[in-house]
């Protein structure tokens, strides 16, 4: 069957235009007050999790004296901070496209030591984590960085930045279910629905689909289909805002200079 493409009545994301419109959000960054633990890990130091381990052993000081209160409030960068007697100074921020392969999930470490993709990236990354999350069966484009402030922009809800996924599911999807998808369904206290459906084939045996999202909850598409009779069969993301997976392969991933970041995100840097 031909392509038919349902759109739902939401604002669209600046994203997903040819041309952004003359009115440009912005980001001010200002600086404030903050716990420790909080700090460390949105400098990119270490996890949250580790710098709380860190604070508790007394290997952090500030302004020369030991806490080990993760808790304890300081004022960046007024405050001299120290890990193991060595001052901290914020790290360069930056940010990852990572084609991340099916069958590794998307965390730091496992308890049931199931592969992660830290295992697949190389470890002299430094410290990252990723932007939103791919369930372990889904491939396909994931954002990675060491600056939170980005990461809490892209995924916040409020900014609609839109996801674009290739989806194969069994069974043949019709342009009145595309519809139902696109206005949405109520599964689990929520509800589930795509900004954007388009059908590229559809056959009895599997029909393929383009799907849009502009907000990121957990395992949407697959509890969404699932709702409408469909199971996903293979999911890939292939975009994020507008950062596009394109040819890289499979557990490969390349840097994008912060700067440009911001700048595709009309982000102005903080000073």
């Amino acid at each position: 069957m031909g392509e038919a493409k349902w759109k739902s009545d939401l604002p669209m994301s600046r994203f997903s235009r040819q041309s952004r419109s003359s009115r440009v959000r912005t980001e001010v960054f200002m600086p404030k007050r903050q716990t420790v633990d909080r700090l460390l890990s949105k400098l990119g130091i270490a996890s949250r999790g580790t710098s709380q381990e860190w604070i508790r052993a007394g290997r952090v000081l500030i302004n020369g004296r030991v806490v080990r209160d993760p808790a304890t409030w300081v004022l960046w960068p007024k405050d001299s901070i120290s890990v193991d007697d060595q001052p901290i100074h914020g790290l360069a921020k930056r940010f990852i496209l990572f084609h991340k392969p099916k069958g590794v999930i998307t965390t730091h470490s496992d308890e049931k030591g199931r592969k992660t993709i830290f295992d697949v990236l190389p470890a002299d990354l430094g410290y990252m984590h990723a932007v939103g999350r791919l369930d372990q069966a889904t491939s396909g484009l994931l954002l990675l960085t060491n600056d939170s402030v980005l990461s809490s922009y892209l995924t916040d809800p409020a900014h609609k930045v839109m996801r674009t996924y290739l989806v194969s599911v069994r069974g043949e999807f019709t342009e009145m279910e595309a519809s139902e998808a696109v206005v949405g369904v109520i599964e689990g206290g929520e509800r589930l629905q795509c900004h954007t459906v388009k059908i590229q084939k559809s056959s009895g045996r599997e029909s393929h689909l383009e799907v849009v999202l502009i907000q990121g909850k957990n395992r949407e598409i697959r509890r969404l289909f699932k709702s409408l009779k469909h199971e996903v069969m293979r999911l890939r993301r292939i975009q994020y805002g507008p950062f596009k997976l394109e040819d890289l392969p499979s557990g490969a991933w390349r840097e994008v200079p912060i700067e440009d970041v911001r700048k595709s995100l009309r982000m102005i840097e903080p000073r």
